[in-house]
């Protein structure tokens, strides 16, 4: 699995194995950071000492906490998405609500228990890139991207609408459930299933 794409704002992309792994080591290092101490407590001098790596080695790859930040939150989507591609492979038919559910079970899943998610996902809590690529955009064209061919549609305009009117609500409702509970409130997120499911089955069956 790659580290992090590059889309990010990365300084310089890694091209040899090691140079990779650091990389991966400073990124792992600045999640789990995220969780202890939060953004605003977050430093680059900190995520150096917890990775292991000469500060230098943090400036090769990002100007700033911020940039790195970005960073995480594209590896996110990145592994986001090869998670929701694994649990396809493994289902049997094109049901668009299969899809749904994988979809929502992995994002819930990391947002439980992946280091530095709560705070970061994918980027939303803490904005990070331009506006033209708005979190919740990035999202749903990576979906729209990863899920036509699964549900038998072509992602056009429409479709990508759709996917992202769902990632809003899905975005806002599940943000709403961890905040009524630390894992994150049981009925809420049936609800938001059952909303998505209503919406869905209007545009896709």
């Amino acid at each position: 699995m790659k580290p992090v794409s590059q889309a990010t704002s990365l300084r310089r992309a890694p091209v040899q194995r090691r140079s990779a792994e650091r990389l991966t080591r400073i990124l792992d290092a600045c999640a789990d950071l995220l969780d202890e101490v939060g953004y605003d407590a977050l430093s680059t001098r900190a995520v150096a000492l917890r990775a292991g790596v000469p500060i230098g080695s943090v400036y090769r790859f990002f100007g700033n906490k911020r940039a790195m930040a970005d960073a995480l939150a594209e590896r996110n989507l990145d592994r986001f998405t090869d998670r929701v591609t694994r649990r396809l492979q493994t289902t049997g038919g094109r049901d668009w609500r299969t899809a749904m559910d994988a979809v929502l079970d992995e994002y819930l899943d990391m947002k439980r228990n992946a280091p530095g998610f709560a705070l970061i996902d994918f980027g939303n809590q803490i904005p990070v890139g331009g506006r033209r690529q708005e979190p919740n955009h990035r999202v749903a064209d990576r979906l729209s991207e990863l899920l036509s061919a699964y549900i038998d549609r072509t992602p056009d305009e429409d479709l990508r609408r759709t996917f992202l009117i769902a990632v809003e609500t899905a975005d806002t409702l599940v943000h709403l459930a961890f905040r009524v509970s630390p894992e994150g409130d049981a009925r809420i997120i049936q609800e938001m299933r059952e909303l998505l499911r209503a919406y869905l089955a209007r545009v896709l069956d």
